[in-house]
């Protein structure tokens, strides 16, 4: 199973998609900030999370892609080591030697798993970068975000004719 086959055409409607968002909004100075934040973090991993001053985010975000290029490269080495160990294997040349004590099949086999393992890593690091844009965009939003007492939501437990209630009250100050 070849995963860019099916999911390149998708992976390349997300990135549009994505940055076609950014146009979208008017020029007040609150959607600067919202544009500089995700363009940052486009460009840098993280640098968008900075910008808002969520620092404790970095390291996350270059754990996961980290991560995620660490599988990439393991898998395609094996990838190409049992590529290699079948193609020594089904040639009829006597100076190459299949090093690996599989069949043909099982080289088959292997390099199918490993093929995909590396392109699953490629999805997983393209979606790990896609969250860090997506989480500096949210992170803007909310920096602006004003909450204060003007409009408020309350749980109160009451008693009215000696019955417990709980009123639910909702405060709005214009």
């Amino acid at each position: 199973m070849k995963l860019f086959k099916y999911y390149n055409h998708n992976i390349i409607l997300i990135f549009i998609l994505l940055f076609s968002c950014n146009f979208l909004y008017g020029q007040t100075k609150k959607e600067n900030q919202i544009k500089k934040a995700t363009l940052l973090s486009t460009a840098c991993p993280g640098l968008g999370q900075y910008y808002n001053k969520k620092y404790w985010k970095i390291p996350v975000i270059y754990t996961a892609l980290g991560t995620t290029v660490y599988y990439y490269l393991n898998n395609n080495k094996l990838y190409s080591k049992y590529k290699d160990d079948y193609i020594a294997e089904i040639d009829d040349n006597e100076n190459t030697i299949n090093h690996s004590s599989y069949s043909a099949s099982q080289l088959t086999t292997l390099q199918d798993y490993y093929r995909d393992s590396r392109d699953l890593s490629t999805l997983l690091f393209i979606l790990m970068y896609s969250l860090n844009i997506i989480d500096a965009c949210v992170d803007a939003h909310f920096t602006n975000y004003n909450i204060n007492e003007d409009l408020s939501l309350y749980l109160k437990p009451t008693t009215i004719n000696n019955n417990e209630q709980i009123t639910l009250s909702l405060k709005l100050n214009l």
